[in-house]
């Protein structure tokens, strides 16, 4: 008969864990990670040395770019292997990836989601083309950040499936999932309703239990069996072998909030207009950004620079744009700062790996993505830049597949200062970093890949457009008040196409609303 105990987190980690292990965690940055379970897992290595030499492997990035969530792991010895999609919320594995203390790979948000379900049905791995051409396909870097990781070798391989080149990324089996939910009966039935995401919960629990494994549950509150409506309950009890009850403070909804229910849809809110942006570059790129929608699509906002995209539809009253994340909420408003990953009023919240599923087959419309470097083969990097380590996250699922990719970004960076008068940009000051240079230090979004798809993509800066084309970069538009050579040319690290360029418009760069209509 399966039983099911509730006890600590520090016995949980004492009964379930031992070294060598391999364990997943699901969250999305500071949502539905099990905080709790975390920190013991620290405090026990810490104290005794065990559990050691674990192999971590997760979807989402998990932290608050200091202590919390995955950084509890970043102790040396802890951990000596890690599969994640995200990097950058948790510097302190970060810092023990670039020492070479343990070995590091990066791979997409959605394939390592979907991987929880492969594992859970005994697949052998995932199957896809996500990740083609980009520094995951192992013809470049196979998704490798350090020497340790390429002693270990490859967990990524290309594979040829009716004539197509794939790519096929290794299952590896659990012996621990750590997942969070809010209440658990009994009988060990978990629901997530006042979670803010459900991210990869149930495809976990599923994988550690047909890899023999064990599944941890952090929750808030157990109650009694026959007490919960069946209809909320996501991850059965049969799957579950222990339950954790946290401390509120290690419970919290997000990073930004202990609980909010407009978050996890059980109420939803007035929400008034989204205050307007203030003139500046972020409102000119976001402005420009803006034109590129329609009626009805279905799109994705990258966290920075595309935020403001919102503002923007809101400020003009364009309805109809109905946004999504890759966490798998669908409508509402995506929240930011701490609350990242979550969304205000919600229409549905998927579990993630179908939200991937979607996004993969081309569901997005419409992608607006952050431009962090960009290169004369239309490449984009976003995940790496000299020693630190981003991540790609969902960014390769999101814009290798959206119908059209339109990415945001400042035309130079560190110290740009701009204004605008009578309809025209004023650089007040140029940034001291370049951002289009003639190679990526790595490549996220290959610009081959798209052409070869014929994928429509955008590079909106303040002061200029462009296009990708099957002859290359093509510089589409420029501000008025700007300069080509100077500001545009001059400012870049490799010749674009230049035939016919239009100016921007003027509408971009006066402080009025632009009066945009779908």
């Amino acid at each position: 008969m399966h039983m099911v105990k509730t006890m600590t987190a520090t016995e949980a980690v004492h009964t379930y864990m031992k070294d060598g292990h391999t364990l997943a965690f699901a969250g999305f940055v500071g949502a539905v990670h099990a905080e709790e379970i975390s920190k013991a897992i620290q405090e026990s290595y810490l104290s005794s040395g065990h559990p050691k030499d674990l192999t971590l492997l997760y979807a989402a990035g998990q932290g608050d770019g200091k202590e919390r969530q995955l950084n509890h792991l970043g102790e040396e010895g802890l951990v000596t292997k890690v599969i994640g999609g995200h990097w950058g919320l948790q510097p302190r594995l970060q810092k023990l990836a670039l020492e070479n203390k343990l070995a590091a790979y990066n791979l997409p948000q959605g394939v390592i989601s979907q991987m929880f379900r492969d594992i859970a049905a005994g697949k052998p791995g995932v199957i896809t083309h996500v990740g083609l051409k980009t520094f995951v396909d192992p013809r470049l870097e196979g998704g490798k950040l350090n020497d340790k990781a390429r002693e270990v070798g490859d967990i990524v391989e290309v594979v040829h499936l009716r004539g197509e080149e794939k790519l096929f990324y290794h299952s590896h089996p659990i012996d621990v999932a750590v997942i969070r939910a809010t209440y658990a009966d009994t009988k060990g039935n978990c629901t997530l309703q006042r979670e803010g995401v459900i991210g990869e919960a149930l495809s976990i629990a599923q994988a550690a239990k047909n890899s023999g494994g064990k599944v941890i549950v952090q929750v808030e509150q157990v109650v009694d069996y026959g007490s919960i409506d069946t209809r909320l309950i996501k991850i059965p009890g049969i799957y579950v072998d222990a339950i954790v009850v946290a401390a509120a403070e290690n419970h919290m909804q997000t990073n930004g909030s202990f609980y909010n229910p407009a978050y996890s849809g059980e109420i939803r809110v007035p929400v008034d207009s989204l205050p307007p942006l203030p003139m500046g570059e972020r409102k000119i790129i976001a402005r420009r950004a803006a034109m590129e929608l329609v009626p009805h699509a279905v799109t994705n906002l990258g966290i920075g620079m595309p935020e403001g995209v919102a503002a923007v539809a809101a400020e003009e009253g364009l309805e109809g744009m109905v946004l999504t994340t890759e966490a798998g909420t669908i409508g509402g408003i995506p929240a930011g700062g701490g609350d990242f990953g979550v969304t205000t009023n919600p229409d549905c919240v998927l579990d993630e790996p179908y939200q991937f599923d979607f996004y993969d087959g081309g569901g997005l419309d419409v992608a607006f993505l952050g431009l962090a470097q960009m290169d004369a083969q239309g490449n984009v990097n976003v995940s790496k830049f000299g020693p630190k380590i981003a991540g790609c996250g969902g960014f390769i699922n999101i814009t290798q597949n959206a119908k059209k990719v339109v990415y945001c970004g400042t035309f130079t960076a560190g110290g740009l200062k701009v204004g605008v008068e009578d309809g025209r940009l004023l650089i007040h000051q140029e940034g001291k970093v370049k951002k289009l240079i003639p190679a990526v230090e790595q490549i996220t979004f290959s610009g081959q890949y798209a052409v070869e798809k014929g994928q429509p993509v955008l590079y909106i800066t303040e002061r200029a457009v462009f296009e990708l084309t099957w002859e290359g970069v093509v510089l589409k538009e420029i501000a008025p008040g700007v300069d080509l050579r100077r500001d545009i040319l001059e400012q870049m690290d490799f010749e674009p196409i230049v035939n016919y360029v239009e100016l921007m418009d003027e509408r971009i760069f006066r402080d009025a609303p632009m009066g945009l209509t779908f």
